[in-house]
């Protein structure tokens, strides 16, 4: 496996590009499936998660034409076989993507059951429950869930239908069903996330009928199908946060281009919180760390509160900050792996369920750590590029699933970061 090799103690300094968003270029390929027509998709991310995708997408009959620069354009006119098999997705929570669409316009979908990072339970309950209510019939045997319904709007009805909770994908896999349902169905304590919104604004330039995206109410009036589309990812928020979180923690000074503020509100007022001065322009972030930065406590919650995927990279700077703070994570039960590999730097961390006390120090020494999940991963990495000394991350794949080019964007940012093969 490879690994990451960083000597700390360099301030991040200069611009780099961001990268088209995963969480809603995943969703966003799976959109190919509901039209026979060609979707051409520009700023994709060139992560393993993607390729695992169009992987999966190919096995179904998907056609797919890289055009490098010019994005991708896929073609799922010859889709046959509509199967997402285990050895395909089991490190790929978002296969379970694949299952609205494809009982949408084809009418059947078996789709073993999603694995991923192991942050917690995340069970797909809300997506069973929801295309139940839209006339599927689904049981799940075997590590599979089957699904049948005639395709068209021969099969699936409007429903009206409301989440015990707030699901992401949940929202995306119904919407996705219910732009070729017969009529019209109520999605009700919907995911508000941005990735959702660039969903449905997909959806939309395809001929879908979508009202209230970005709210906890989105109706969809089923159409009888979808045509072609061109459509630009949204840039990645967390990988602006991520690198926002790694210049502060090095007392840095970065300008990061194809970007916005607009759908990171949360994080932006914790750096300010925590003493940095960030100015926004129309599509890009400029940060000027501090001399030290102070402690800031953060709760994770559904968007628009502060995301759980920026929750490990608040905890990698509040570890050299000034003074203690609390992290308390309401959204995974099992996401603070990465503070015992933290510790293991000099880290003073304490856990209690689900809250951390953070406790500043003068500085981190490097070691081997291990990383654990994708997030994990780049609280490891700030961490290592503060930390005084050589650190070695372990089982970096985790990284790849979600930072492109890490290594390089990095390097042009000063830092002393290589892989090892």
């Amino acid at each position: 496996m490879d690994k990451l090799l960083i000597q700390g103690g360099t301030p991040l300094s200069g611009e780099i590009a961001i990268s088209g968003a995963k969480n809603a270029a995943l969703p966003i390929l799976c959109a190919s499936l509901l039209s026979s027509e060609p979707l051409h998709l520009t700023n994709v991310p060139r992560l393993k998660d993607i390729t695992t995708m169009l992987r999966l997408l190919v096995q179904m009959g998907v056609e797919v034409e890289d055009l490098g620069a010019d994005g991708l354009v896929l073609n799922s006119r010859g889709l046959d076989n509509p199967l997402a098999p285990y050895d395909m997705v089991k490190t790929m929570r978002a296969a379970i993507l694949v299952l609205g669409p494809l009982l949408a316009r084809h009418g059947e979908a078996r789709v073993s059951l999603p694995g991923g990072c192991a942050i917690g339970a995340r069970p797909v309950e809300q997506h069973i429950k929801g295309l139940q209510a839209m006339g599927a019939e689904l049981h799940v045997e075997h590590g599979y869930i089957h699904a049948t319904a005639a395709a068209g709007q021969r099969g699936l009805s409007g429903a009206r239908i409301f989440t015990d909770m707030v699901t992401v994908t949940g929202t995306e896999n119904l919407m996705m069903a219910a732009v070729l349902a017969k009529g019209e169905s109520i999605i009700e304590n919907a995911a508000r996330e941005p990735e959702v919104v660039d969903l449905a604004n997909c959806l939309v330039s395809m001929g879908a009928q979508i009202a209230g995206a970005g709210t906890d109410k989105i109706r969809i009036q089923g159409v009888r199908r979808l045509h072609g589309a061109t459509h630009a990812i949204m840039a990645d928020r967390i990988e602006t946060g991520t690198y926002l979180c790694a210049a502060a923690a090095t007392g840095g000074h970065i300008r990061l281009t194809n970007t916005s503020a607009a759908y990171l509100d949360a994080v932006v007022d914790k750096l300010f919180d925590a003493g940095c001065e960030v100015r926004s322009e129309r599509a890009a972030i400029t940060l000027q760390a501090p001399a030290r930065l102070k402690a800031v406590s953060i709760r994770t919650s559904p968007y628009p509160a502060f995301p759980t995927d920026m929750q490990a990279q608040f905890m990698a700077i509040n570890c050299v900050a000034e003074g203690s703070a609390v992290i308390r994570e309401t959204i995974f039960e099992n996401r603070f792996m990465h503070a015992v590999e933290l510790i293991r730097l000099g880290a003073d961390i304490k856990i209690d369920a689900s809250n951390a006390m953070v406790t500043g120090v003068d500085h981190l020494d490097g070691a081997t750590v291990m990383a654990t999940d994708l997030r994990a991963s780049a609280s490891l990495v700030i961490a290592g590029l503060v930390a005084q000394g050589e650190t070695q991350i372990e089982r970096i794949y985790h990284l790849d699933r979600g930072y492109e080019r890490i290594e390089e964007k990095l390097g042009q940012l000063g830092a002393k970061v290589r892989r090892l093969r």
